[in-house]
């Protein structure tokens, strides 16, 4: 997804689409279509994005900005209580999107040559056990480290 999809989904996302996704800025409808558009020299500025992100409800601009950046968003799970249970069932989630992975693999390389759609279709799986992977972390470190430990960890995740 790139940034204009971004913003074009945050305002299909928000009830009332553009004119109130307009109105919620304090813009008119135009003043926002230039900016979305780019006409006139406009453009979006970030702070507005992030605006029409948590009016959306959404986190399509965070997702577009990590592509971007050639990386992937990953929402992290707010966790409450959680137990080893909850721990092995990611882990099983995993193993399914591994899986999935393989099959996909063994497909699409019997041709000796991977096109874009298949090349879509694989970063879609991988980008999906990057999350997993995370949301893994975030609950393991939620059952076995001491609270300030859990926060030093967290803070050190890095993507790329």
């Amino acid at each position: 997804m790139n940034i204009k999809q971004a913003y074009l989904g945050m305002i299909k996302a928000f009830p009332g689409g553009w004119d109130a996704m307009a109105a919620a800025l304090g813009f008119t409808r135009d003043a926002l279509e230039n900016r979305i558009y780019e006409r006139k020299g406009q453009d979006l500025h970030v702070q507005t994005a992030l605006q029409m992100q948590s009016f959306s409800g959404t986190h399509l601009f965070a997702e577009a900005i990590a592509t971007a950046a050639g990386g992937t968003f990953v929402k992290l799970p707010i966790v409450d209580a959680v137990d080893n249970e909850d721990i092995s069932v990611k882990f099983h989630e995993l193993y399914a999107e591994l899986g999935e992975l393989s099959v996909e693999f063994t497909t699409i390389t019997k041709a000796g040559e991977i096109d874009k759609r298949e090349q879509e279709r694989v970063n879609s799986i991988v980008d999906r056990m990057h999350k997993t992977m995370d949301e893994l972390r975030v609950l393991t470190f939620n059952v076995y480290c001491h609270e300030t430990k859990r926060m030093t960890l967290a803070r050190g995740v890095k993507h790329g």
